[in-house]
């Protein structure tokens, strides 16, 4: 008896160590995850994670875009599903492995950018409004307010095309996702008007600035802006009137992966509510998990920021990926918007 258990144990360990040398390649955005995720999964499986960051979707597609990256699992945003799943470096997903999929609000089971969840799992997402100092009278409301000359070039919009078009073009009563030679234009002809009211183009480092008071008003992802109100109670968020972007950020598994099965594995553990609401905590975002949202406290589940309430929300548009003619239009307006 005590040989067989002692042969028990041997096997065990064998298979221990079997299951430790498979490993699982996850690239993430920076600062998308709570501290315990990874290390709870390489626990409760066995499996070593090697976990690493990009700043950009342009710095993920181009590490993954030549189809031999080593990564199992990326995180893009939903305007790149389509894209990549075009160029094949998507794997379709299997629902049979995925049990804890109906955790997902019922909107986000069958999004625009992929129906039916063929390929993306929704992962966090957000939008994007204005952060501002209260001091500011009247306060602001929408997106025409970065046109007025009443702030003392002490305004920034973010250093990233697709916000700034997406607020030109919400002005003019266009679509953030227009590709339309004449609105791009239009658009263009704006945003270089309004430069010389503006302190800089600038994402990461505003919050910074508008909880120091140097900067009064500031386009901002929501999140971000959540933050900044935390820090300061003097600090107000506003969602445009005219209308404002959305963006979900979602789990793919690439083409390329040679651990399919444990890939599914570490979606569906993403899926769980427990795991879901620490993440959503952890980074001061929005949670598309209806069930992990439940779990959090009330005043994070209410958030009007992170989750705001219906007709705020009904304004927002989603993102979603250009034709190539069309961002290439953007591209040129943006490289004449930054030199002018």
């Amino acid at each position: 008896m005590r040989r067989r258990l002692f042969l028990m144990g041997v096997a065990g360990a064998a298979g221990c160590s079997r299951a430790r040398e498979r490993r699982l390649y996850v690239y993430n955005w920076s600062f998308y995850i709570a501290k315990e995720t990874v290390p709870r999964f390489e626990r409760e499986t066995g499996v070593e994670v090697r976990y690493r960051t990009f700043e950009s979707a342009e710095e993920m597609l181009a590490k993954v875009s030549a189809g031999n990256s080593g990564w199992d699992i990326v995180i893009p945003s939903n305007a790149f599903v389509a894209p990549m799943r075009e160029q094949g470096l998507l794997a379709p997903l299997d629902h049979a492995r995925l049990p804890n999929l109906g955790n997902l609000e019922d909107r986000f089971r069958d999004p625009a950018w992929d129906p039916g969840l063929g390929y993306s799992i929704p992962y966090m997402y957000g939008a994007t409004g204005i952060l501002y100092n209260r001091s500011v009278r009247p306060e602001p409301r929408g997106w025409a307010d970065f046109w007025q000359d009443r702030y003392g070039r002490r305004v920034t919009m973010m250093d990233d095309p697709s916000e700034v078009f997406a607020a030109a073009l919400k002005r003019a009563g266009h679509s953030v996702n227009s590709d339309a030679a004449g609105e791009i234009d239009e658009a263009k002809r704006d945003l270089i008007a309004a430069k010389p009211l503006l302190r800089a183009f600038i994402s990461a480092d505003v919050r910074d600035q508008v909880v120091a008071g140097d900067v009064l008003m500031a386009q901002i992802w929501a999140q971000m802006g959540r933050l900044a109100v935390n820090e300061r109670r003097d600090l107000g968020f506003a969602y445009p009137a005219e209308g404002f972007a959305l963006y979900c950020d979602n789990v793919v598994i690439l083409r390329e992966s040679r651990e399919p099965e444990l890939a599914h594995r570490f979606l569906d553990y993403l899926l769980r509510p427990d795991v879901s609401a620490e993440i959503a905590q952890a980074v001061t975002t929005a949670t598309p998990n209806a069930a992990a949202r439940r779990l959090l406290p009330v005043e994070a589940r209410e958030d009007p920021i992170l989750y705001p309430p219906p007709d705020v929300a009904a304004r927002g548009e989603w993102y979603r990926s250009l034709p190539a003619a069309g961002q290439r239009l953007r591209d040129r307006a943006w490289t004449e918007i930054k030199s002018s």
